[in-house]
């Protein structure tokens, strides 16, 4: 158990035993325990496998490389149809975690051995995801600002393009381009914002 950790825990109020069960599950699986964006996240030998993370309607374990895992018990969701790596495991209730905890150990080893493995997940290139009118514009209106992206990781670019794309009404696209103009121009990604952020909120706790 990493100190460092033990915050998240100790706040989360409505999934406080769901979590802290996926934490043992977790650690009994011998893995490395360390704090990422904002969330629990596990590493075998310095590669990231799992974090645990909480929404309204459920917590989750996030699996790096989900989509090149099996799934015999049917329970990796594709959190949205733009996750092309990561997939999730659900959980609404304590009861359900330790229903499936000897389950929940296999996925785990499993998502050792696919990082072992060394097997990429084949990803989309940034040329392949839509870039919004309104960030074209603001391509136009602000080259620095363009010059700064493309300067990004391709990483970090589909992370922002996927992120301004979400909304559907175009003023909230173009409220989220003025907020994230600020980090890309100093070379930030959404990750590097969040984790900031959330670190940002931890002090002032």
């Amino acid at each position: 158990m990493n100190p460092k950790v033990d915050w998240f825990f100790e706040k989360e109020e409505k999934w406080k035993e769901e979590v802290t069960e996926l934490r043992k599950i977790v650690l009994e699986c011998h893995l490395t325990e360390d704090l990422k964006w904002g969330c629990p996240c596990y590493t075998y030998e310095d590669k990231n496998i799992l974090l645990i993370h909480v929404f309204k309607e459920y917590c989750a374990f996030l699996l790096f490389k989900g989509a090149l895992m099996k799934d015999p018990k049917g329970i990796l969701i594709q959190q949205t149809e733009n996750v092309q790596a990561a997939r999730q495991i659900r959980f609404t209730s304590l009861k359900e975690i330790k229903k499936l905890s000897s389950d929940l150990k296999k996925y785990i080893f499993h998502a050792i051995e696919v990082e072992e493995s060394g097997v990429k997940v084949p990803l989309k290139k940034t040329k392949e995801f839509p870039v919004t009118v309104e960030l074209e514009v603001k391509f136009n209106e602000l080259p620095d600002l363009k010059k700064a992206f493309e300067a990004l990781t391709p990483g970090r670019q589909r992370a922002y393009l996927l992120h301004l794309s979400q909304p559907k009404q175009a003023k909230t696209r173009e409220i989220r381009i003025e907020k994230c103009i600020p980090y890309i121009l100093n070379g930030k990604g959404l990750n590097d914002v969040n984790e900031y952020l959330m670190n940002k909120k931890k002090k002032n706790e």
